[in-house]
């Protein structure tokens, strides 16, 4: 009888591991860009398609949709926790740097289209998402805004909070009307924080 074929070699684990996370990231990336183009309820094949895996590599890192949505949902979150200072360090005015950070945080916003359908019946889940962006990017905002209070760049008196409402309430209403230019009027609210406002009385 001929000889068997040798088995294949085992594959290192550092090099397993580093395309376990290869993989992972892959996913996140490719995911945050299909649910900003078809929103969260898009099919797991087109984020699988998407990061150049296979389906079954995606269910093996995210089980469920509720999972790839929560780590893409953190993930994205980190990323803009990390880029307040970078962008403070980086751009030339603190008004500058408020301004770019608050259009990443409508790129986030973005990828969030039909989150609350995922997460039907979950209200303790979708709750805890809420609490993670409060917490994680209202110090960041507050950061930026001071230092731009501090150069003199922004006048107006407004909390980080609101102001991150404001901006999602202009986003919210992008999808699906080509005549709404979320990131122009969201330029212009942030640039309207470099004056003082007038103020309106009740009528």
């Amino acid at each position: 009888m001929p000889p068997s074929a040798p088995a294949p070699a085992p594959v290192p684990e550092p090099s397993r591991r580093r395309d376990v996370q290869r993989n992972g990231q892959a996913l996140l990336d490719a995911a945050a860009e299909v649910f900003a183009r078809s929103g969260v309820g898009a099919p797991v094949r087109e984020v699988a398609a998407a990061a150049g895996v296979g389906v079954a590599t995606l269910y093996r890192h995210f089980p469920t949709r509720s999972d790839l949505v929560v780590a893409v949902y953190r993930h994205q979150i980190d990323g803009l926790a990390a880029s307040g200072p970078a962008l403070l360090a980086s751009e030339p005015t603190p008004f500058t740097a408020v301004l770019r950070w608050v259009h990443e945080f409508v790129d986030f916003l973005g990828t969030k289209h039909g989150l609350a359908r995922v997460w039907d019946g979950d209200a303790a889940g979708f709750t805890a998402l809420h609490t993670l962006f409060v917490d994680r990017l209202v110090p960041v905002l507050a950061d930026l805004l001071a230092a731009a209070r501090g150069s003199g760049d922004v006048v107006a008196e407004v909390t980080p909070y609101q102001l991150l409402r404001a901006v999602g309430d202009l986003v919210a209403f992008a999808p699906g009307d080509p005549d709404h230019d979320a990131r122009r009027m969201v330029t212009l609210l942030v640039t309207g924080l470099r004056q003082e406002q007038p103020l309106i009385r009740p009528a």
